[in-house]
């Protein structure tokens, strides 16, 4: 039975600006083949199922020819798989996606296109440039840079002078010289304001703005290097008005978040909104305990409860998934009450329709366990992890308070990418790296090896457990003022 190809455009870079329908198509993949202008923050949505084949292209070097990409495409479609073409940009934009999908074609085998956002608009809208403004142009052109091998520029440059318009550029760092040579040639204007743009879109994203005269000299004096656009026209004169990317407080900062891979979307999302360069690398992984008797037995019986608390998300997951496979539901609960160590976990309660009626106002075990002292007149369940912080039943004990302590989910600390990040590491790649619990912690530390030096390493931590147990690895700490997502955005982003 044949598969089919879905040609997907990755966009120039922001994980933000893969399209939904780009999204689903990737959770539904089996394999994936993708280019080197694909963004490691793209790449990380894939599957975890899913089989990567990288035919990465540079600038005269193709170490898959694409003859070859095309033939894989067809290969694995007619093997039976779900493929996905990822391509950076929009693959119908000088992305040679006509040319891989006409080989399908005569071969009946089935295909979609998803269009992308092009880096021709984008990574000029993030380096403050509108490709049209009513006071400077009313066309866009979009040109390619590059050449086939060996052969000059095959471009109308009088043509494009006579326009008036915005003048886009990709894959022109190469050919930057002979561009500028033809424009001047044909007669444009030697002070018109001219812009490249170096990795748009992306935490490491640079502007270099000038003259059409000054382009190339200022470009090679910063080091302007491929993937970058060109841009030239009239609208290259409101960048410095109009630039908001590069404003952004966190623009340039390398974050490495260790967060479990289910869990690190939000923390991720919202430093990447205020322009942090973010990896995630989960050092730590989450699995539910179940079966579990003690928790069915316990959940059999909840009318001797007075209070059922939780500490994590995966510890309200494994409870719901109990209760469900023992027929039951949200009533079964009747009168018991609810605690949550946190908003995030009071969240994760709120997915299946319940409210924590307790969440303490220091999010941890030792506050949250003399919060529920202070509030029980009778006994306790916690479900939570197998390794659970002893200070919150050290809290409930010490307050003479009757308590059932069950682990409904175990902590894995293992990432097949820990040679990668321990090399990372030692060549100071990242400015910080996120710490969600002493669990990321001990993870982290498993996964790079305890031998490394992490003296100077800049450890964002959600709270005093978590930041004393990165402390016994010497790792310098800055501290959350709350045990929260947004307070841990919130520090990152402090100067």
């Amino acid at each position: 039975m044949s598969g089919k190809v879905t040609l997907v455009g990755a966009g120039p870079g922001d994980p933000g600006l893969l399209t939904v329908k780009g999204r689903n198509a990737l959770k539904q993949a089996e394999v994936v083949v993708y280019d080197r202008l694909v963004s490691p923050a793209v790449l990380e949505l894939i599957p975890e199922t899913a089989r990567r084949i990288d035919v990465g292209k540079d600038a005269g070097h193709h170490p898959v020819p694409q003859g070859r990409i095309n033939q894989i495409l067809l290969e694995e479609a007619q093997a039976g798989h779900n493929v996905v073409r990822l391509k950076g940009g929009d693959p119908f934009v000088f992305g040679r996606g006509g040319e891989e999908l006409q080989t399908l074609a005569q071969a009946g085998v089935p295909f979609v296109e998803v269009p992308g956002v092009t880096s021709a608009v984008a990574a000029a809208a993030y380096g403050g440039i509108p490709v049209t403004h009513r006071d400077c142009a009313s066309s866009l052109h979009i040109i390619t840079g590059h050449a086939k091998e060996g052969a000059a520029l095959d471009i109308d440059f009088n043509a494009l002078v006579r326009t008036r318009g915005t003048l886009v550029f990709l894959m022109g760092v190469t050919a930057m010289p002979a561009i500028v040579k033809g424009l001047l040639g044909a007669g444009m204007d030697p002070d018109t304001p001219a812009a490249m743009v170096e990795r748009g879109t992306l935490p490491a994203q640079r502007r270099c703005s000038a003259t059409l005269e000054t382009l190339y000299p200022l470009a090679k004096e910063m080091d302007i290097r491929s993937p970058a656009l060109i841009i030239v026209g009239g609208v290259c004169a409101l960048a410095d008005e109009l630039c908001w990317f590069e404003r952004l407080p966190l623009h340039g900062k390398r974050i490495l978040v260790t967060r479990p891979r289910d869990r690190a979307g939000t923390l991720s999302d919202k430093l990447r909104e205020l322009g942090a360069d973010v990896t995630e690398f989960p050092c730590v992984r989450t699995e539910a305990l179940l079966p579990c008797p003690a928790m069915e037995d316990a959940l059999g019986r909840l009318e001797e409860y007075q209070w059922l608390g939780f500490t994590s998300a995966a510890g309200v997951d494994a409870f719901w998934s109990c209760l469900r496979s023992m027929g039951r539901d949200a009533r079964a609960l009747g009168g018991v009450r609810l605690a949550a160590i946190g908003p995030a976990t009071g969240r994760a309660l709120e997915a299946h329709g319940l409210t924590a009626d307790l969440i303490p106002e220091v999010y941890d075990a030792a506050h949250m366990g003399r919060a529920l002292a202070k509030a029980a007149a009778d006994k306790v369940l916690l479900l939570r992890a197998e390794e659970g912080s002893p200070a919150l039943t050290y809290a409930l004990a010490e307050a003479g308070m009757a308590f059932d302590d069950i682990a409904v989910y175990r902590t894995f600390c293992d990432n097949p990418r820990s040679a990668e990040l321990r090399k990372e590491l030692e060549a100071g790649r990242f400015d910080y790296v996120t710490f969600t619990s002493a669990s990321t912690v001990r993870g982290f530390v498993s996964a790079v090896g305890a031998d490394a030096d992490f003296s100077g390493l800049v450890g964002l931590c959600i709270g005093e457990q978590t930041a004393g147990e990165a402390q016994k690895y010497g790792i310098q700490v800055k501290i959350a003022e709350k045990a929260a997502i947004e307070s841990l955005v919130e520090l990152a982003s402090r100067k």
